[in-house]
């Protein structure tokens, strides 16, 4: 199926300094709105009077299947509206999402949380269909993971402040407010403290939704270039590419997708699971609040590495290989360690996961020409591996202990990418 687009499509800038800082903007937003969710599991499971940890981790689910179903739609959504309108017009959705939480706080209802984070996502599947391939186009494909790395500290440092920055606000004296609740003499007086808990989101996501708004306006106003999906290959592997009919010929593609799903997954685990996991050690609500922060660190310093190694140290299926083995190592540390030393070994999986993004998603999209943007489309389905892998941690904690659900969550995961960095990126490969 051959992908055009409407857009006056223009060859790659001679110049990446100006697409870089734009893009570079969106990925901070990006990480700022996703990284909430370590937050937003323990404030929803207290203050919608959640039973179980599994009902909390509805929250990455909700977010995450977003992807899964808006990533094709997205890519024919990119067709008529190119790059930048595309980007512009997942900000305005994100926005609308924010905008939800205020009826939600109100009637105090988890479906409609539940719902904000789904409208969230969809525009953020349109941002991430357009921002990914656009950041690894822009400049040579064999630098991409470079850039994607950059993108990937815009990204994670917004994701380390914005449990700080909700948490001190949703969740202060958090341990207090959750000792009220459980003493309250009568359900009036216990629900009043609910109300007041839950009413605490509506400032920061009327906010956030002013914010995006205006940040939709202005990129849709900047002058970000369109880039070229569908000609300027030449040689050997336009050749190859020209035989093709159909984006399911890549195999390196569909193992790509499978790629991103488990990598996503474990990056949640890491990211959004930390908290439930170390209040199952003994941890209290006001020690956890924060720890998506420290996994978020680690990542930081793992992309700062990726900018400086990848390519003129590292090729990008090397540092896959790297952190594959690194995740893998510090999955089984988590697993035969425990306390406060286990949930370190979690956070520092973060160092592990850093690198992954930037060498999966250019690896995969690699060779793909006039089905570039279908193909991101796939890749960012992948991503609804943050809701099934949580989901499936949930369902095993119950069963067996924290533990051992996530170790037996992460090390397939690990295993598998593995795979994909020795030998799964290369097949169907044209040379």
């Amino acid at each position: 199926m051959a992908i055009s687009t409407t857009a006056p499509a223009v060859a790659r800038p001679t110049s990446y300094a100006l697409p870089i800082a734009i893009i570079g903007a969106l990925f901070f937003i990006f990480g700022f709105v996703t990284w909430l969710n370590g937050t937003l599991i323990p404030f929803l499971k207290l203050a919608c009077d959640l039973q179980s940890d599994s009902q909390a981790l509805l929250v990455t689910f909700a977010f995450y299947m977003a992807y899964f179903c808006l990533a094709i739609p997205s890519s024919f959504i990119l067709n008529k509206t190119g790059f930048k309108n595309g980007m512009s017009l997942g900000l305005a959705i994100m926005a609308v999402g924010a905008l939800v939480f205020i009826p939600a706080a109100n009637d105090r209802s988890f479906a409609l949380f539940l719902t904000g984070l789904f409208v969230q996502g969809m525009g953020l599947a349109l941002l991430q269909t357009a921002s990914n391939p656009y950041i690894s186009m822009v400049g040579p494909i064999e630098s991409a993971a470079s850039r994607i790395s950059i993108m990937g500290i815009c990204n994670k440092i917004a994701g380390a402040l914005s449990p700080l920055i909700l948490g001190a606000i949703v969740l202060k004296g958090a341990s207090e407010v959750e000792a009220k609740i459980g003493a309250a003499a009568d359900a009036a007086a216990r629900t009043q403290l609910l109300q007041e808990l839950a009413a605490r989101v509506i400032t920061p996501y009327a906010i956030m939704a002013g914010v995006l708004f205006v940040l939709a306006i202005l990129i849709k106003l900047s002058p970000l270039p369109e880039i070229d999906t569908d000609g300027g290959d030449s040689g050997a592997a336009a050749g190859a590419r020209s035989t093709k009919t159909s984006v399911f010929q890549f195999p390196h593609l569909l193992l790509g997708v499978l790629c991103i799903f488990v990598y996503v997954g474990a990056e949640v685990m890491a990211g959004d699971v930390i908290g439930p996991y170390a209040r199952a050690l003994g941890m209290s609500l006001d020690q956890t609040k924060s720890l998506t922060s420290y996994t978020l660190w680690s990542m930081v310093v793992g992309y700062l590495v990726g900018v400086f190694a990848i390519p003129k140290y590292l090729k990008q299926e090397t540092a896959l290989k790297l952190s594959a083995l690194t995740g893998i190592i510090f999955s089984a540390a988590a697993y035969f360690t425990g306390g406060h030393l286990s949930i370190t070994f979690i956070a520092l999986l973060g160092l592990a996961n850093s690198l992954m993004w930037p060498a999966i998603f250019p690896m995969a999209i690699d060779g793909l020409g006039r089905f570039t943007k279908i193909g991101s489309a796939f890749l960012i389905m992948g991503i609804a591996g943050g809701a099934i892998i949580p989901q499936v941690y949930g369902l095993l904690a119950h069963r067996i202990d924290h533990q051992a659900a996530f170790f037996w969550c992460t090390l397939p995961c690990y295993l598998y990418i593995l795979f994909f960095a020795v030998k799964g990126h290369r097949l169907g490969r044209a040379g």
